[in-house]
């Protein structure tokens, strides 16, 4: 017989943000309605208390009865066989919505792993093995921590891109002497750092070339990129502390465990599981109003090679689950959860659904993304789906908009705290928007990630507000890309840009069949580490971005129609406009510029761009030379407080009066107290005003060097140099890129050369370095001319790693 305790509880409820601030309708819940179903992770001694199982088909039963539920998490540790899969049969009511929360937030964890029981014993003097019967898992966790599948190069934290990488990860010469690759994986980056890729190990050619499957998980296909890779799962490369090898054939695992691990008392859980929990729907008949609250998901397996749906002509493909998977559903919030050590996605939520709200979250040490709203490619009309696709002109759906419902809509993303993601997968992002419409993600916190903070892979179908997010640390290992990045590779969009034009001019109203609302983008703080702070790219259209701060990367705008970039600040950078299009209604005017415009390939120059504030006159005048900025002036910007982050200007500045209005600085990130306490924040930037000034004596870092400008007779006799011009190196930090590509002390850097689009630029100051730097970087080398014992020559300095 089994017992069932029924406990009615009474919660006080906090109110939650106002629909004004979250995009969310809220309501306070009458908790005396509520039928509490208590569960405890160890339900058969504590027979006062149901097993999740039970727990959530008896709260099926209730709300059938339309009986409102709380399935109650007690504090403990959640072994789950399956994921718990929510249908329209567990749909709440508006004001009564079904609850599965941890009664302790935060206690109670959901777990896709499997606890193991081993017996131990040496294999040699360093590695311990155990029979895991016929177990398959990627992911080990020892003592709470997770391991490190064996891997060469080894684990190295200090390492940027994958924590270690090498040129002969699968050179034939090296790996002559593995016994058994099969099953081995190979990890790389796209040829053009593009995102990652991965292979799977499925067979030797008799002269030793590996045989591989993958490279399906970045929709540009390319080759590996020849330096950026590492291979892992082999059991020769077992020779580091904290690597294990698991051979399924035998159902041996094998451990060289960290020194201070008593392997007989350690707890070991391996992943298991994809999924945690699913609400699932459809789209003619959703589920509705679900609140999942507090909870602690962890331990799922990854899914690198189940990421292989394209998104439509973007860079991504992606794989349909996460921990949390929602599908077909109206009214469901994820709010005040902790994801941490998962090997896929966080949070996705596919095609239809609307009324989403992901709020609260702390989203940390996953292995690809933390939230993705991805809807159906069947919903958009003539769509393509690789880079090079297209749909002939007399086969083109004119209408507007989408064919079907079946996408995301009308939902908020919103207080987040999301870091450390992307920790196996390289195309990933903090929130991902894909064949989605009216999506607000605001205050979240962004940092330390491989590529975008936030991502739009295309302009289906607009209406997006990015506001008050804090973006930073991103791009770290990937390159040619944005803390925010968009494409907008729609139906007006063809590869062949001299066909593209012609499209353009015959139907110029084209680009707006998809990208229907503008994206909003105001009030946010971006940094990006290899790219652009705010990238539009290939085609991205009908955007308003104001009101931001852009800390490092400047903004970008490559083709495209109808972008409003006004009231922005640009530190240390500036605008870059790409190869637009004639006619194409863009729009720059009134933003602070530190340093001048940055265009590519560009003949035309959209509505206005004017109005604008340089912080150096020559970046004015270069700009003038264009035909631009007519009514722009330069000065000095007067910041109010620029070395805690503070950028409105003071009363009185010209910038003001130039019709420049100042923003609040202070709004940028999550508001949650409890993830205030840990969000981080990003570095605030010393300021060069501008290539060409100067400031005497003072010294500059770049990429692990001290350098200062040439300043005097007396420097520059000594260096040789024929004129008083060029930054000169103090000081190479040992194995900084400066130093691994061949710079020294004493060198003086002169010019820095363009071989792609040609010409060079002459560096008479630091800040001409610097801001050379902040327009190049996104390439990953900066090519340079120096001077050395009064003789030229020439140095590629690699920037990413």
């Amino acid at each position: 017989m089994r017992i069932f305790i029924i406990t009615i509880c009474i919660f006080l409820v906090a109110a939650c943000e106002s629909k004004r601030s979250c995009g969310a309708e809220c309501h306070t819940l009458d908790m005396e309605k509520y039928v509490v179903l208590a569960v405890s992770s160890d339900a058969d001694e504590n027979r006062n208390a149901h097993s999740l199982s039970q727990a959530v088909e008896q709260a099926k039963l209730l709300l059938l009865k339309n009986t409102p539920v709380v399935i109650e998490l007690e504090a403990g540790v959640y072994y789950l066989e399956s994921p718990i899969v929510l249908g329209r049969h567990y749909s709440g009511t508006e004001q009564n919505p079904f609850i599965i929360r941890s009664r302790i937030p935060g206690a109670g964890t959901l777990s896709g792993g499997k606890q193991l029981k081993l017996d131990w014993q040496k294999h040699d003097e360093r590695v311990y093995k155990a029979n895991v019967s016929t177990e398959i898992f990627d992911d080990l966790y020892v003592n709470g921590e997770k391991q490190i599948r064996a891997r060469y190069p080894n684990y190295d934290p200090s390492v940027l891109v994958f924590n270690g990488h090498s040129a002969d990860a699968i050179d034939p010469q090296r790996i002559k002497d593995w016994a058994n690759p099969i099953g081995g994986f190979v990890h790389s980056l796209h040829e053009g750092r593009w995102g990652g890729m991965h292979h799977q190990i499925v067979g030797q050619e008799t002269d030793g070339e590996l045989i591989l499957d993958g490279g399906f998980q970045n929709n540009r296909r390319s080759e590996m990129h020849e330096k950026y890779r590492y291979v892992e799962n082999i059991f020769e490369e077992l020779d580091a502390p904290g690597e294990w090898f698991y051979n399924k054939e035998s159902g041996e695992l094998y451990f060289y465990p960290l020194e201070g691990v008593n392997l007989s008392e350690a707890h070991i859980v391996v992943s298991n599981l994809d999924h945690l929990i699913e609400v699932r729907g459809a789209l003619d008949q959703p589920v509705a109003n679900i609140t999942i609250e507090g909870l602690e998901f962890a331990h799922t397996a990854q899914t690198f090679m189940k990421t292989d749906e394209p998104l439509l002509r973007s860079d991504w493909s992606i794989y349909r689950g996460g921990a949390v998977v929602i599908e077909g559903a109206e009214n469901v919030s994820v709010k005040n959860s902790k994801f941490h050590f998962l090997g896929g996605n966080a949070i996705l939520v596919s095609n239809y659904n609307r009324d989403i709200s992901i709020s609260g979250n702390h989203i940390y040490d996953i292995g690809a993304s933390a939230v993705s709203f991805i809807g159906d490619a069947n919903a958009v009309r003539s769509p393509s789906f690789e880079y090079n696709e297209s749909v002939s002109i007399d086969e083109m759906d004119f209408t507007p908009g989408p064919k079907t419902n079946n996408h995301p809509s009308n939902s908020v993303v919103h207080d987040n705290l999301i870091y450390d993601i992307g920790t196996v997968e390289k195309q990933v992002a903090g929130v991902q928007l894909s064949m989605a419409s009216a999506i607000r993600v605001s205050h979240n916190s962004i940092y330390r990630v491989p590529r975008s903070g936030i991502n739009v892979s295309e302009g289906t179908w607009g209406g997006h507000i990015i506001e008050h997010n804090d973006v930073f640390d991103t791009v770290l290992e990937t390159g040619d890309h944005g803390a925010f990045n968009s494409w907008g590779r729609d139906r007006f969009w063809h590869p062949d840009r001299a066909v593209m034009d012609a499209l353009a001019e015959q139907h110029p109203e084209m680009w707006k069949l998809d990208a229907q609302t503008p994206v909003i983008i105001r009030n946010n703080r971006f940094q990006c580490d290899h790219g652009w702070d705010i990238d539009l790219d290939d085609g991205s259209s009908n955007y308003e971005i104001y009101n931001n701060v852009a800390l490092n990367g400047g903004i970008k705008l490559r083709e495209g129609f109808h972008r409003i970039v006004e009231n922005n600040i640009v530190l240390n950078n500036s605008f870059h406009p790409h190869v637009w299009f004639k006619d194409s209604q863009d729009v720059f005017k009134k933003n602070i510029l530190l340093a001048s415009h940055k265009p590519i390939l560009n003949e035309h120059w959209g509505s206005e761009i004017d109005y604008n504030f340089f912080a150096n006159q020559s970046d004015l005048e270069k700009a003038q030379s264009l035909g631009l900025d007519a009514n722009s002036v330069a000065g000095e910007p007067e910041f109010i407080e620029p070395a805690s982050g503070n950028y409105q200007l003071k009363k009185g500045s010209i910038g003001l009066e130039l019709g420049f209005k100042n923003f609040p600085m202070d709004q940028f990130g999550v508001v949650s107290p409890h993830l205030k306490v840990l969000a981080e924040t990003p570095n605030i930037p010393d300021l060069f005003l501008g290539a060409g000034s100067k400031q005497i004596g003072k010294t500059y870092q770049l990429l692990g060097a001290t350098l200062k400008s040439v300043e005097t007779v007396g420097e520059q006799s000594a260096l040789g140099i024929p004129e008083i011009a060029g930054a000169m190196i103090l000081f190479v930090k040992p194995e900084s890129k400066m130093e691994l590509s061949g710079l020294r002390v004493g060198d003086v850097i002169l010019n820095v050369i363009d071989t792609q689009f040609g010409g060079s630029d002459e560096i008479v100051t630091v800040n001409d370095l610097l801001a050379s730097y902040q327009s190049r970087k996104w390439r990953g080398v900066l090519e340079i001319t120096i001077s050395r014992n009064q003789k030229l020559q020439n140095l590629v300095i690699n920037v990413l790693d």
